[in-house]
């Protein structure tokens, strides 16, 4: 997860692509250089089941709009031996 948001923060498109899991990446992992990427807080990070793990973090950010903050709970699977982000949710109210 904190090699997702640093890649986000520098811009490292490839490396965003080499960890988005094949059947969920889009054609174009490039981040959107008008966002600033200026904080990451991991709310949550369960341990990992065997080839399941979660991570429920909030992204803040800056942009022409202002500043902002990204919340998703993100989900990773194991595969070939290494972990995969597969997609990412807005939690509920309950989280």
């Amino acid at each position: 997860m904190r090699s997702r948001y640093t890649a986000f923060a520098v811009g490292d498109g490839a490396h965003l692509a080499a960890t988005w899991h094949p059947g969920t990446r889009p054609d174009d992992t490039a981040p959107d250089p008008s966002i600033r990427w200026t904080r990451l807080q991991v709310l949550d990070a369960p341990e990992p089941g065997p080839t399941r793990g979660v991570v429920e973090f909030r992204a803040h950010y800056r942009s022409r709009g202002g500043a902002g903050v990204l919340h998703e709970r993100s989900r990773f699977v194991l595969q070939s031996g290494r972990w995969w982000y597969l997609d990412g949710s807005t939690p509920g109210p309950d989280h």
